[in-house]
């Protein structure tokens, strides 16, 4: 099987069961923008390794699959199984949370804003929060037009707090201080 296909050439693209809309349909804007966040956050893991940051966030990457697929479903049906397939519901969003609140207890009390940097992986996990806003924004978007499961944006919102807080630990962990505004 070929890469290219060229059935995108004309600027349209084929959806998850059946139809195509243009390559900038809010659809395609809101779970393209789902893959970049996956993509990101596979440099966040290949930075700077840390064990249990990595450990969080290879099975967000699975969950972003599933969120993506669910988006590229025009079929409410259909994107219902996929978020059962991807096991995403509101355990999974507690499991998050657990994440923040442990990651939490380790950081001092947030006082001020945080300029984003410090070391390779907090700096990484900086773009990746904000990648994650602008799949939340767009997914919001979407939901505007069209029927999305409100835990898709639920899990997004939890996901963008998590990442601001392993980037506040990469950087306690990796002694890259954190310069405040």
């Amino acid at each position: 099987m070929k890469i290219y296909t060229k059935t995108g050439d004309a600027g349209d693209t084929g959806l998850f069961g059946g139809g195509r809309v243009p390559k900038n349909h809010p659809r395609v804007e809101a779970y393209g923008n789902v893959d970049e966040l996956n993509a990101v956050l596979g440099t966040v893991r290949a930075a700077d390794p840390m064990p249990r940051i990595d450990e969080i966030l290879v099975p967000v990457q699975r969950d972003l699959f599933g969120i993506g697929a669910l988006l590229a479903t025009p079929d409410l049906e259909k994107m219902l199984k996929h978020l059962e397939k991807a096991r995403i519901d509101e355990s999974r969003v507690a499991e998050l949370e657990r994440a923040i609140d442990e990651a939490d207890a380790e950081l001092e009390p947030l006082r001020a804003f945080i300029v984003p940097g410090g070391t390779p992986k907090a700096a990484a996990l900086h773009v990746a929060r904000t990648v994650c806003r602008r799949a939340e924004r767009s997914v919001v978007e979407l939901a505007s037009e069209t029927e999305i499961p409100k835990l898709v944006i639920i899990y997004l919102n939890r996901l963008s707090d998590l990442l601001f807080t392993l980037a506040r630990l990469a950087n306690h962990r990796g002694s890259g201080g954190e310069v405040t505004w």
